[in-house]
């Protein structure tokens, strides 16, 4: 237990950035998500298939992959090589995004075609019936299953400790080395530092999950 209160510090940056990797590549995922949810039911045939395309590539590769593209070989490509934290970040967010967008997709698909429809016939375009109509609908049914989509994303910020990203699990991986006589107490300490993130997630799914149950 000593060996965490000395270094509380560097825990504490660590779980700093690993909430930073959450925000900021659970927002990207949004964003990405919501695009090519929003593609996949588009009445455009070539726009659904480039999203189904992007969506069974990405979330059947593993997330590694992802980061060994972004950290070695985007650099390659990009006239300016951004940070090694900004590269973790769209690295999260694009392997994360298939995972929103299937959430969101079946949520739009739970709103009935009737309201659709009908929004249609009084003259809305797509976009309007799809914004005004649909998503406000689709978006409180999902927001189970996106929070657990996010939970799954905490943990996955492990992956950018493997790339020069100090956050939790790189923290503990360095106070382990240097700490061989407490390696239990640092993983339990490390451990509750996730937790702290995950748990209240899980209950406020929970609680969102009991509240749209009874609004049925």
């Amino acid at each position: 237990m000593q060996v965490l209160l000395d270094n509380f510090g560097s825990i504490l940056d660590g779980f700093l950035m690993t909430l930073l990797l959450l925000v900021c590549g659970g927002l990207g995922a949004i964003v990405i998500g919501l695009i090519t949810a929003t593609m996949r039911i588009s009445p455009v045939a070539s726009l659904r298939a480039f999203a189904t395309g992007y969506t069974e590539l990405i979330r059947n590769i593993p997330l590694v992959m992802v980061f060994i593209f972004m950290v070695f070989v985007l650099p390659l490509i990009a006239p300016n090589k951004p940070p090694y934290v900004v590269l973790a970040m769209i690295a999260l967010a694009v392997y994360t995004s298939p995972f929103v967008a299937e959430a969101l997709r079946s949520g739009i698909n739970g709103v009935p075609v009737g309201q659709a429809e009908a929004a249609r016939s009084v003259g809305l375009t797509f976009g309007q019936t799809l914004t005004i109509i649909v998503l406000p609908q689709a978006l409180r049914m999902v927001v189970p299953p996106l929070i657990n989509v996010f939970i799954a994303l905490t943990k996955n910020t492990s992956v950018a400790g493997g790339f020069f990203i100090v956050e939790l699990f790189a923290t503990a991986r360095a106070l382990t080395n240097s700490h061989g006589n407490a390696v239990i107490s640092i993983l339990i300490g490390i451990a509750i530092c996730y937790l702290v993130i995950t748990v209240p997630l899980g209950l406020i799914a929970g609680r969102i999950e009991k509240k749209v149950r009874v609004l049925r």
